[in-house]
């Protein structure tokens, strides 16, 4: 559907350069699309392609531009540029004048590569949220990029290594957080972050930061007047083709999508959704009474045990990384069905919570974090030695309690949130192998939680949880999951609630307008209360959650290919073979929702591995 890739550097001629670039490509995609563009020289080459969004490239004496994504520019003459010309056109101008720093007036959703030839330089960047993706690698004085790690190993001067760590990191995130990537000397920018090449290094930096507000004034009104009107612009900059739709599960966020897409179209919006019949997971209720609300043309599925069978090699093959978030499945088969409807393009609702204070536990923190208002002396001198040492205590369940909270409490965020992480409910050696651990440092996935929690000047401990959810929930996980299954479906997906003005907005919003004592979203929700349905604003949140480990102990064709993958695993030497026994073991005692998250991001990780060894 979209992506882009080049490399720089060596001493080629024009042909061998043209086939470099055109192995990256094939290796990126099967399916050549007609916006195909690509540039050669004799010691670089770029190209790109798009079917919804601009995709270009631009070549300007010994400067060459490649560009991809949904792109405005803060300077009308830039944006009349890329009207009458191209995107890369519009970047060549900008660059010549500011050189990097044009990103800062660069917005959008977007990944871009510049190549100086002259200077011998290279400049790669992505968007602010990290919509896009960018890999790259800097071997024997190359710099090769690519929107996949895959046009990134498919460069002979790479060798596809598989890379332990992420191996670990993977199964700690349940995806492979970037700088990382899973194959060794390939890294991945973060959000906001460019990339330059010069004399054989690699220099990283960040564009972009967003300014959270730690406190001010209510203006209730006026900031709701605000966020309607942001809605609309947002909505008008995500419609880029007339055959669209809306996800819609009947949260919050993809009801107000469903509904500001409703209110901008002459006729009824096209909206889809995903049922299962499990209980507790089907959400199909509260997307109808979004849908009849605003008057939407409803279109459902359910999904059942044998789509997640069939789905699965799919997946697998096309994730260039090992990807173990299970909602995959029901994204993609939602995708699917807009495609067999004729839609090219969808509107994902993702990333409402993470500006706006929606995940519940922003408000669970909130709770720990007011132990530390209990006077130390109080603390440390009474509740602490009371509660660790009194006999018994262990069958008193409010005192069991309170000394659960306590412990917890005490550990400081952002480690606290990983408390329940299945690498942390049993020590490394219970999991790995002893040969495997010795080649990871099982401390990373950690420090990487706390460089992006320290990573904002605000100290209020809800906007440093948003800023860690936008680059671990949002950029590593829950949008390449969605990006992903809608290629793979073969349609387009924007994002309007990552408009740039409505992130900055909600940023600017102080902590306890979006996290009102224990109330969730709280600005959000009050501001659009007489907008979205009443039951939309009450109801829990859950999302396109599959039931795949109630579905694994009742349907065969799951169980055996899940226990197959789990076999194949035991050979490779990463995971004991008793903890894999353990697991199964717990999954078909009575846990089948708890344990088999764990069994699937594992059987996922077997799958990714068949799908991509040589």
């Amino acid at each position: 559907m979209k992506g882009m890739c080049g490399w720089f550097g060596g001493k080629e001629d024009c042909m061998l350069a043209k086939e470099i670039t055109d192995a990256m490509v094939d290796a990126m995609t099967d399916e050549k699309s007609d916006s195909m563009q690509a540039l050669y020289g004799s010691c670089e080459g770029i190209a790109a392609w798009s079917k919804i969004d601009q995709a270009s490239c631009h070549e300007e004496g010994l400067l060459k531009i490649v560009i991809v994504g949904n792109v405005y520019w803060g300077n009308d003459e830039l944006n009349e540029l890329a009207q009458e010309k191209t995107s890369a056109a519009a970047v060549a101008k900008a660059y010549s004048r500011s050189g990097k720093t044009f990103l800062e007036d660069m917005h959008g959703a977007f990944c871009v590569a510049i190549i100086n030839a002259q200077e011998g330089t290279a400049l790669v960047a992505i968007d602010r949220l990290g919509i896009y993706s960018i890999c790259y690698a800097a071997p024997c004085n190359h710099f090769i990029f690519a929107t996949s790690t895959n046009g990134v190993v498919a460069h002979p001067n790479m060798e596809r290594v598989i890379d332990p760590q992420s191996i670990f990191n993977y199964l700690f995130f349940h995806s492979v957080p970037s700088p990382g990537s899973i194959y060794k000397n390939v890294r991945k920018l973060l959000p906001g972050q460019s990339a330059l090449f010069q004399n054989g290094k690699v220099e990283t930096n960040f564009y972009w930061h967003l300014q959270y507000a730690d406190s001010g004034q209510s203006h209730f009104i006026q900031r709701k007047e605000s966020l309607q009107k942001l809605l609309q612009t947002a909505l008008r900059r995500s419609v880029t083709d007339e055959q669209v739709g809306a996800f819609l599960s009947g949260g919050t966020d993809s009801s107000t999508i469903a509904g500001v897409l409703a209110q901008s179209s002459t006729k009824p919006a096209d909206t889809f959704s995903i049922g299962f019949a499990a209980e507790g997971y089907d959400e199909m209720e509260f997307a109808r009474i979004t849908s009849k609300h605003f008057g939407t043309h409803a279109h459902e599925y359910y999904v059942t045990a044998q789509d997640v069978v069939d789905t699965i090699p799919l997946i697998a093959k096309a994730y260039d990384e090992p990807f173990g978030n299970a909602s995959a499945v029901p994204t993609y088969c939602c995708a699917k069905l807009a495609k067999e409807q004729g839609i090219r393009l969808m509107l994902a609702g993702d990333g409402g919570d993470e500006i706006f204070g929606g995940n519940a536990r922003y408000a669970k923190q909130k709770i720990f974090e007011a132990y530390s208002l209990v006077p130390a002396m109080l603390r440390r001198s009474i509740l602490e030695p009371v509660m660790s040492g009194m006999p018994g205590i262990e069958h008193i369940p409010l005192l069991r309690k309170l000394k659960s909270y306590i412990a917890q409490a005490q550990i400081p965020l952002p480690d606290r949130l990983e408390t329940y992480n299945f690498l942390h409910r049993a020590s490394p050696s219970e999991i790995f192998t002893a040969d495997f651990l010795a080649q990871v440092n099982h401390q990373e996935p950690n420090e990487l939680l706390r460089a992006e929690y320290g990573r904002t000047d605000s100290t209020s401990s809800i906007n440093r949880l948003l800023n860690l959810d936008l680059k671990f929930t949002l950029a590593d996980n829950d949008l390449r999951k969605v990006n992903r299954m809608c290629e793979l479906a073969g349609v387009a997906v924007h994002y309007p609630l990552l408009d740039e003005d409505i992130v900055t907005f909600a940023a600017q919003l102080p902590p306890s307008l979006k996290v009102k004592g224990l109330k969730l979203r709280y600005f959000f929700k009050e501001a659009l209360k007489d907008f979205l349905p009443q039951e939309t604003l009450t109801k829990s949140k859950q999302g396109f959650g599959l039931p795949f480990g109630v579905w694994m102990q009742t349907y065969l064709p799951l169980q055996k290919l899940t226990y197959d993958s789990l076999k194949s695993l035991r050979g490779r030497g990463y995971i004991k073979p008793e903890y894999l026994d353990a697991l199964i073991e717990q999954h078909r005692s009575g846990h089948a929702v708890y344990y088999g998250v764990m069994i699937w991001v594992l059987m996922m990780l077997e799958q990714w591995l068949q799908h991509h060894e040589n």
